[in-house]
Formats: C-alpha cells, structure tokens, sequence
C-alpha cells in the first residue's frame, strides 16, 4: 500500500500542497492513505478527492480573516520587513469572555466545512481510502488519530478542524469530556502511523528545511518569545517522530521517499499572507518537478 504523509506547517502547507499536486497530477501517483497533521490534514481530503485545483485556490486566497475570528497578533509592516505583535484588546477580550487560549479560529472551522461538503465526503468513504487526521488530547496527554472511515459527516470535519488548532494562539475545543488542540504538539510527522497501518511505500512532505538554516535574531515582545519557543520544540518534536518514522520503516521493509522545503519560508507560520502562500505553492510544484528528474537522471545512471 502507498501513503502520502504530510507534516504541519501552518501557513507552509501551501509548499506541500505544490509538492503533492505533481506527485498526483504528473506522476500519477494514487495512494491508499493519506495522514495529515495540522496544515496537512487541510490538504488530504481534497488530494484524495483529486480537487488539487480546488484546495489550490483555498491556499492561495486565504488571508488572517480567514483563519481568525478573533486573532492575537498585529503585523505590521516596515522597509519590506514585517513585524509580529500582540493584539492586546483581542487578547484581553479573549479572556474577559471566559477563553483559555489568545485567539479563536471559529473562521477556519467555517472555511473547514465550506470547502468539503456532505457528497464530497461521502465520495470519500466509498472509495476506500484512508483519510486521517492527527489530533493531540491534552487531558490524557496522548495523540490520537481519527479516519474518516469511523465518522460521519459533522464528527470528522469537526476533528479535522482540531486537527489545525495551534493552541494557545487558536482554538482549545472541548471534545467527549476532553481537551483537544493541534496535532503537531504531539506528532508532526505521522510517518509510523502510516506504516502501523500498512504503508509500505510512503511519500512524506515536511514543512521544514532538512537541515537547521536559520539562526533566530532576539525576540522583540512576549509573543515573539513563546513563537520562538514553540517553533524551537516543535522542530526537536518533527526531527524525533523522522527518527521513529525511519525506524519502523527500516523495521518493516516500507520505503519512504522525503520531500524537505530546499530553505526557510517563514518563521511565522501563523501569518497567512496569500502572495507568498502563492509562490510557495509554485516553488513546492517546481522542487518535486526538479527532485524527480535528478532520481530519474540518476536510476538511468546507475
């Protein structure tokens, strides 16, 4: 069986999405499962639908809006470069209203069930493939993972939707007594699962540089801090689940085909900016387009 694994990323899932539209509409690749943490579970639902054009559009019109209901951050722009800050009257408001979290995106939610309707998902269920989304349960401190084969309509769109909260700038949902947040903060890279679930040919997108590129200049405000802190350990989280991905590939004999961003698009991948997000889609086609034609020049060598 093939699989299509693709990282979280944030606003960085635009790159993957270029990377999976040639692997599908060029190589004519057709997988058995797609797993997706947080930005990649935006992306699998469509890609195993084949409506690369539609989830192309959604990735390359969005703006902080359409993410946001109530964002925490103030960007602002000088000589090109821009600038994260707090929102400190939609931070206050957040609280004030009851939240545990500094921002909400109820409007991703909205966007989440616009963007995949009732045929479109149960077109998926009939054509057996296995569509999961990765979600981290804070109250049991465990990561779980949901199919799209054990869940209705609202259920699995609502899981998906979880799937993309990166709390504490996002949602915080409360699920079966539980509480649920991105999936990123357990598995980012859900490579083990894909070979748990009998994978043995993996494609695995990963919405970061192979290498560490990028030395951090100081944080400017407390928000800045915690991204920077958050973006520290979600990187040591991504390089560990590689590692155990590896491992239990190595294990049963599946081989896995890695598909790294060539350098650092953004150090915020909560800023959605659809011009960049556009050329990240781009760049993402060309580099599969070009990775593919080095491994086929070198098969030939060889």
């Amino acid at each position: 069986m093939k699989a299509l694994v693709i990282s979280g990323g944030g606003s960085k899932g635009a790159f993957a999405g270029g990377v999976a539209q040639y692997l599908i509409e060029e190589m004519k690749k057709d997988y058995d499962i797609y797993i997706g943490t947080s930005t990649g579970s935006l992306l699998v639902s469509h890609l195993a639908l084949k409506k690369v054009d539609k989830i192309k559009d959604i990735y390359t019109s969005v703006n902080q809006k359409s993410i946001f209901s109530h964002t925490p951050f103030t960007i602002k722009k000088k000589h090109g470069v821009e600038t994260v800050g707090i929102n400190h009257f939609n931070v206050l408001l957040n609280f004030l209203r009851g939240k545990k979290t500094f921002g909400e995106s109820l409007n991703l939610r909205k966007l989440i069930f616009n963007s995949i309707n009732k045929e479109e998902f149960l077109a998926l269920k009939k054509s057996h493939k296995d569509i999961v989304v990765t979600v981290s349960n804070l109250s049991m401190n465990s990561v779980e993972y949901k199919s799209i084969n054990d869940f209705d309509y609202d259920e699995f769109m609502e899981w998906l939707w979880i799937s993309c909260n990166y709390t504490p700038f996002m949602s915080l949902v409360k699920k079966n007594g539980c509480e649920y947040a991105d999936g990123g903060l357990g598995v980012i890279v859900p490579i083990e699962e894909a070979v748990r679930r009998g994978a043995d040919v993996v494609d695995v997108i990963v919405l970061a540089t192979e290498v560490t590129q990028l030395n951090k200049l100081p944080s400017k405000n407390a928000f800045s801090l915690l991204t920077s802190m958050f973006g520290f350990m979600l990187d040591r989280i991504s390089k560990q689940n590689i590692k155990i991905g590896k491992f239990a590939a190595n294990n049963s004999n599946a081989i896995l085909n890695f598909y790294y961003t060539p350098s650092v698009l953004t150090t915020n991948s909560l800023i959605f900016d659809k011009h960049k997000m556009q050329n990240w889609w781009h760049s993402g086609y060309e580099y599969a387009k070009l990775k593919n034609k080095e491994t086929s020049q070198l098969d030939i060598n060889s």
